[in-house]
């Protein structure tokens, strides 16, 4: 494959200026596009160029397609980073970047259309040897077939749609006495969510951790992992804070974590950044999740432990570059990722408006990736994330100080934000004795 010169970043906020930096140090051109809402964002002016693509709503905008190919186009661009969100998954858009000539960095729609439907994810992870959460095969076609599914199965079951994420679609159920209703509510929230309504089932793992495997493949067949990444602090299915390795886990247990996430990635062929998630039971014993085919939010924690730059990799391997071995990776310390939104910190609501004050942090192995600054307006039009703060340390206790210390620093007036959440959180005695679960911030009251 040949070098590629300049990239377009189909995306906003905080992941198109972590993008475009890593393609400016790389020696390449970056072209930003963005919408009359995003209209005088001063990461703009990082960019070589930036295009209007449409309308304040992301369907006018960022899910444009023909906007996006012709920003792509007239700007000379033979590459497009599609970043995390938005059109990252959409297959339909990788086939169109490829009839246009268009290098896109990330996998092929093939497997984006494999992995994307999480029932049959979940078949070709069984083919390949990785643990799958006992559940349906397949899809389930009516309620006679789920209350069938179900006593197979054992209760408690859950719910979930087969193009579902976000916590949509998504239905857990303890009895049969709850299931026809479940179902259909299942059902009429995945048609409406994701215009598909297919539903599979799954036991219902109680008090679950939620573990995550980074991995890299590249166009040779070489497959490589970036350690793992902790997500089980979240609340309504979003995580708030990830963290990397992950202590729960024994050497032993992780050994066969990470093997299972590459042997993953090598059957199906994977190229690019992809992560495999986890659900992680009381025993230590893990259960194939889902894959998320692009780079993910918390991509930073792996790069704090591993020192990489997963951008640079991805555009490395889109052009057609080996990985480094297996064993030239080394993970050493401990990264937490805290992800500031723009929210009321109790009740978790948006809280879109104009910025008065930003004093972000510093200090040694402190990194904040945002786009936000004083004067900035957060509008209502998109998600509320306006930043994550990264830190590092040699061990959990030290990132954890370091992380409440950084958080103490970080000064924001005229919005409401989740930092006062996470200080709290960084004094939690729960959190700082690892004891929690994805259920932890259930009815969270401050």
């Amino acid at each position: 494959m040949a070098e590629i010169k300049r990239i377009l970043v189909a995306n906003r906020g905080e992941i198109a200026l972590r993008a475009i930096r890593t393609i400016k140090e790389m020696g390449k051109e970056a072209v930003a596009i963005y919408s009359t809402a995003d209209k005088g964002s001063e990461y703009l002016k990082l960019a070589d160029a930036a295009i209007c693509v449409g309308g304040g709503p992301s369907s006018q905008s960022y899910l444009n397609i023909p906007s996006i190919i012709s920003a792509a186009e007239i700007s000379g661009c033979d590459a497009i980073f599609p970043g995390y969100g938005f059109l990252s998954e959409n297959q339909h858009f990788v086939e169109i970047c490829t009839h246009h000539k268009i290098k896109f960095i990330g996998p092929t729609p093939e497997i984006m259309v494999l992995m994307s439907d999480k029932s049959k994810a979940k078949d070709v992870m069984v083919k390949a040897n990785v643990p799958v959460v006992p559940g349906s095969d397949g899809a389930i076609t009516d309620i006679k077939d789920a209350k069938k599914r179900a006593k197979e199965v054992g209760y408690p079951v859950i719910l979930k749609a087969a193009q579902g994420g976000g916590g949509r679609g998504m239905r857990v159920v303890e009895d049969e006495s709850y299931l026809e209703n479940a179902f259909l509510a299942a059902e009429s929230e995945a048609i409406t969510a994701f215009g598909d309504g297919t539903i599979y089932m799954e036991k219902f793992i109680k008090n679950p951790r939620h573990i995550e495997v980074q991995i890299m493949a590249d166009s040779h067949g070489n497959v490589i992992h970036v350690g793992e990444r902790d997500c089980s602090m979240q609340r309504r299915h979003q995580k708030l804070i990830e963290e990397s390795p992950a202590v729960v886990l024994t050497p032993e247990v992780r050994t066969r974590l990470h093997d299972a996430a590459v042997r993953a990635g090598e059957f199906i062929k994977y190229e690019g950044a992809g992560t495999f998630e986890f659900l992680l039971d009381a025993d230590l014993n893990f259960y194939f999740m889902e894959m998320n085919t692009r780079l993910q939010v918390e991509h930073t924690v792996s790069e704090m432990v591993s020192g990489l730059d997963l951008v640079k990799m991805m555009i490395e391997v889109a052009e057609g570059k080996e990985l480094p071995k297996q064993e030239e990776i080394t993970l050493h310390g401990h990264s937490i990722e805290c992800r500031i939104t723009a929210e009321d910190p109790i009740k978790f609501l948006p809280c879109p408006g104009k910025i008065s004050t930003w004093i972000a942090p510093g200090g040694k192995d402190v990194r904040i990736d945002t786009h936000a600054h004083a004067n900035y307006i957060v509008p209502p039009t998109y998600d509320s994330m306006i930043g994550k703060l990264i830190v590092y340390g040699k061990d959990r206790a030290e990132a954890i100080a370091r992380m409440h210390r950084a958080l103490s620093e970080f000064q924001v007036s005229g919005i409401k934000t989740t930092i006062p959440f996470h200080k709290k959180m960084m004094k939690n005695p729960d959190f700082l004795s690892n004891n929690f679960d994805t259920k932890y911030l259930d009815g969270y009251k401050g």
